[in-house]
């Protein structure tokens, strides 16, 4: 067999080939342009050779690949975008056949003529497993490390390389297009519960049990391809077929508010598929493909959720000069929620953590957080018991300041109040080395404020995690007037070591996220004193693509703690920096109601004791004379949500609070979810085009107020025909370099 450099390819004395994926550059196997072309040479050299009985294709790596390179689709647009301008129907026919490389590659190995079996060892996404389904036979290692899934579709795309159409004929309908749909990862017990794969075999018999498929006389056709194939769910004109299709267009509906087309075009490519021959449906798949790639949701989801995603996650806010960190030891003050919180994925990195509050009871009670939270995971199969005992011996609480000797990061979780903080810094410096950077969790007061605190400004720098800890993947990272390179290089570090995503933020007040979500709450609190029924203003929050309406999202965070942060506003900027009915309507609802939120049972939703559903409290119809709901613009109030947040997002940039638009859009969408079809706030802006957005957005002014006021940059950027990412391009500096 030929050398390949992605590849090894080794022939057993039974004549089967192991085919061993395992690319020397990379830390994941991923499809790129080249490993196709030798993926395809293999094939050949498989069918062709009358010595070979089969092949089994898995990974020298601990997972089996991650699929596609999306950078490969990003350039893939990028030729497109660039012929389109010369020749449409050339550049779409140059989009479709690109987009199909990969459908007729896996085509071709199902229809060599030899029996190809995928032996799965460990994380297998994407085009990877789509490989796999193409393969006459599919074994799984039984591991916790094995994890099959398409998930295309939560970057705006979906799975073009057969996926739509071998689940569909191997699955039960149902449970194919869930999967489809979702995007949800599979374990092998699931997947085999599927019919997505034949075997599940323990690790060291993984091969053994792949190649003894082959020995038995594996067929080299597929079940689709063979005489009197019938659907597992029936033909799509049935009785099943009617009690199937109509539901799940109506719940795709529900779920997505028509918001993702490459959702929509799952359920297109499989009901039409299911109607044609294999080779009918792929190319059906494959026009589906080519129309989603062109749109603007994909684009911009695969730009924000893909790659800006990886790039952040590998520090590209990082300062190149500083050493990396090696943590031996991290320090946390508070032991409340919030602390609890932080001292619990520092020990699931295994970071050794010091817990401290102001006793041992206190302390305790924050170590037995993570004594729930890793013994929950243990209950539903995502941990071990022996997890429990190495993370808990992790966590050391203590009421003894003198317990942080040594630590190389100390994060502040105290209680928001500037004196108690001064009080935790100046106790915790005492002990602390030289070269320990002080990190305070704060989301209200300015870090260069606390800084003044410290004796080593420098040093001292913001971490703002976000509630619950465990499960939120953003911590925005606050830059004081005096933080060094040091302290960003470090908390940069604690992020990557803790598996969270980084955004760096200069200080300002709410910094960047909470800006943005303190406007989409106040945008709802104006449309309910509108007379906008409350239902009504959730669902449309929901249909503009917000996980969450935002009078429930007032709920979790607490309507007394808004009352809090309108009360400190007005005393530092005086009452006109406050809505004085939006101010009233808070203080209404705590002051004469006593509805603080989800806390107290009832805040703007009534919530009864499981397992009954929270629901709109009904006295909020009674706080406001209400609108006629026939007479209310839907479009107008999702447009509203998008618009506030978005222009706020702009500021923030007008300030140079944010510097780099990757940070806008992703810290947008994970922080608070906002509406991740469009890529992100500057996405958004960027998507619809500037000169558009300002002229909605005065339109929006004159009717609605202030908030929808476009600011100047976005202006100056419509005359000079820039984009947020020609504007601020996060990678000028490179191609600098480059030169």
């Amino acid at each position: 067999m030929a050398d390949y450099k992605n590849f090894a390819v080794d022939v057993d004395d039974d004549g089967i080939a192991l085919v061993t994926w395992d690319m020397k550059d990379r830390s994941m196997n991923v499809f790129t342009e080249e490993v196709m072309d030798e993926l395809e040479k293999i094939i050949d050299q498989v069918a062709s050779d009358e010595k070979i009985k089969g092949a089994v294709i898995t990974s020298g790596k601990e997972t089996f690949s991650g699929g596609a390179d999306l950078t490969m689709l990003q350039k893939m647009l990028g030729i497109f975008k660039a012929e389109r301008s010369k020749d449409k129907e050339k550049a779409t026919r140059l989009l479709f056949d690109n987009a199909g490389r990969m459908t007729w590659l896996f085509r071709k190995l199902e229809t060599s003529g030899k029996p190809w079996v995928s032996a799965i060892n460990g994380t297998c996404m994407g085009g990877a497993f789509e490989l796999s389904l193409a393969c006459h036979g599919r074994v799984a290692a039984d591991s916790e490390k094995v994890a099959m899934a398409l998930p295309e579709v939560k970057v705006g795309i979906f799975p073009g390389a057969g996926g739509t159409q071998r689940v569909m004929r191997l699955a039960d309908p149902q449970a194919g297009l869930e999967m489809l749909t979702s995007g949800k990862s599979l374990s092998p017990q699931k997947a085999k519960q599927m019919n997505l794969v034949h075997e599940i075999a323990s690790p060291d018999k993984l091969i053994d049990t792949a190649k003894q498929m082959i020995r038995d006389g594996l067929k080299p056709v597929a079940p689709w391809d063979e005489r009197g194939f019938k659907l597992p769910g029936g033909p799509v004109y049935s009785a099943a077929g009617a009690n199937l299709w109509p539901p799940a267009i109506a719940f795709l509906r529900r779920e997505t508010a028509g918001n993702y087309p490459g959702a929509t075009a799952i359920l297109k490519c499989a009901y039409e598929g299911l109607l044609v021959p294999i080779e009918t449906g792929l190319r059906i798949e494959q026009r589906y493909f080519t129309e989603i790639m062109q749109t603007r949701e994909a684009e911009a989801m695969i730009r924000s959720l893909f790659v800006s995603l990886q790039e952040l996650n590998k520090g590209a806010r990082r300062p190149e000069d500083v050493p990396a960190s090696k943590f031996k030891k991290i320090g946390v003050l508070g032991a409340g929620f919030m602390g609890a919180g932080i001292a619990y994925v520092t020990a699931k990195a295994g970071i050794p953590v010091v817990l401290l509050d102001r006793d041992m009871s206190a302390a305790e009670k924050g170590k037995s957080h993570s004594d729930n939270l890793i013994s929950d995971a243990i209950k539903k199969g995502r941990a071990k018991p022996e997890d429990k005992e190495r993370l808990l011996s992790l966590i050391t609480p203590t009421a003894d300041y003198a317990e942080l000797d040594g630590a190389d990061l100390v994060i502040e979780a105290v209680f928001e109040d500037s004196q108690v903080k001064k009080g935790a810094t100046e106790n915790a410096e005492a002990v602390l080395k030289p070269s320990a950077v002080f990190a305070s969790n704060t989301s209200t007061i300015p870090i260069s404020s606390l800084a003044q605190n410290s004796k080593r400004p420098k040093n001292f720098i913001g971490i703002h995690f976000f509630s619950p800890v465990d499960r939120m993947m953003l911590v925005e990272i606050i830059m004081g007037k005096k933080t060094g390179d040091k302290a960003l290089a470090t908390a940069i570090d604690y992020a990557r070591a803790i598996k969270k995503t980084p955004i760096v933020v200069n200080d300002t007040r709410g910094f960047y996220v909470n800006r943005c979500v303190l406007r989409y709450m106040a945008e709802a609190f104006q449309m309910l004193i509108e007379g906008v029924p409350p239902a009504m203003i959730e669902n449309a929050a929901k249909m503009a693509g917000m996980p969450v309406g935002p009078l429930a999202l007032t709920d979790e965070t607490a309507i007394d703690l808004a009352q809090k942060i309108m009360k400190q506003t007005i005393r530092d900027l005086g009452e006109k920096a406050v809505d004085k009915d939006q101010f009233a309507l808070i203080n209404t609802m705590v002051d004469t109601h006593g509805r603080l939120g989800r806390k107290n049972g009832k805040g703007f939703y009534d919530y009864p004791p499981k397992p009954a559903k929270k629901k709109l409290w009904p006295g909020l119809k009674d706080l406001y004379p209400q609108q006629d709901p026939d007479k209310i613009d839907v479009g107008e109030l999702k447009e509203r949500f998008l618009y506030v947040i978005a222009l706020e997002a702009a500021r923030v940039m007008e300030e140079k609070i944010l510097v780099d638009p990757r940070e806008a859009d992703v810290g947008s969408i994970l922080a608070f979810g906002f509406a991740p079809y469009t890529g992100g706030t500057l996405s958004y802006i960027d998507g619809i085009g500037l000169n558009k957005v300002i002229k909605h957005a005065k339109h929006l002014q004159k009717k609605y107020g202030a908030q929808f006021k476009a600011p100047k940059l976005l202006v100056d950027m419509a005359e000079k025909g820039e984009t947020f990412y020609t504007r601020f391009d996060p990678y000028k500096d490179q191609t600098k370099k480059a030169a």
